[in-house]
């Protein structure tokens, strides 16, 4: 009789629900780190920009350096666990915001962003590790760029047309002042994310 091996078969979440079961004490605090890492780079000093006031904060490196270093489930688990924490009241959004008011204000997209950005790098960090041997900071970099354009960007133009009330040509060009700022810290971010998986190397061979 021939047996078929029950990973061929795994849904993404019956991978996931495996992945959060095998995480040990280790991988728990390792993402309570990084989101408290998110939550400074939040309540560093912003730059209001334009007039709907989205900030530019360190943010984004922040979240992309956990996508490249936790991998794509412990990243999603810390930028989960970071939003949960901010939106039920502790004032550690930009500009020392809080509560589950800031979904309603112009940023509310970039932060529903957060954790899939952070899923998303993640992902593409690992195949990055896996496959490449050189120019692995120029493939973290595309990761991060990638993610960027298809998941932070996107979605903070849609939340800016929902809650600023903007069209769509004004709120792509209310968010294209931020693309700037996160080719320097997406460079930042490649730069650093290698640097911590060269001095740990375990870290991205957990699930």
């Amino acid at each position: 009789m021939q047996q078929t091996n029950p990973a061929l078969h795994s849904s993404p979440a019956d991978v996931s629900a495996r992945a959060r079961r095998s995480w040990n004490a280790t991988d728990l605090s390792l993402i309570a780190v990084f989101a408290a890492v998110v939550a400074v780079s939040a309540i560093l000093p912003a730059i209001p920009v334009g007039q709907v006031g989205v900030p530019i904060t360190l943010q984004t490196l922040a979240i992309m350096v956990t996508g490249i270093v936790l991998g794509p489930w412990r990243a999603g688990a810390a930028l989960t666990l970071y939003v949960a924490v901010a939106l039920a009241g502790l004032p550690i959004f930009s500009q020392f915001r809080g509560g589950i008011g800031v979904l309603f204000g112009p940023s509310a997209g970039y932060i529903i962003a957060f954790p899939v950005a952070a899923v998303l790098v993640g992902f593409l960090a690992r195949l990055v590790f896996r496959r490449l041997d050189r120019h692995r900071f120029l493939g973290l970099f595309a990761a991060c760029t990638i993610t960027s354009l298809l998941i932070t960007h996107p979605f903070g133009i849609i939340g800016m047309m929902i809650n600023a009330k903007l069209d769509l040509g004004a709120a792509i060009a209310a968010d294209v002042v931020f693309l700037p700022g996160d080719i320097l810290k997406n460079l930042a971010a490649a730069a650093i994310g290698l640097s911590v998986i060269k001095a740990f190397p375990r870290l991205q061979s957990r699930p």
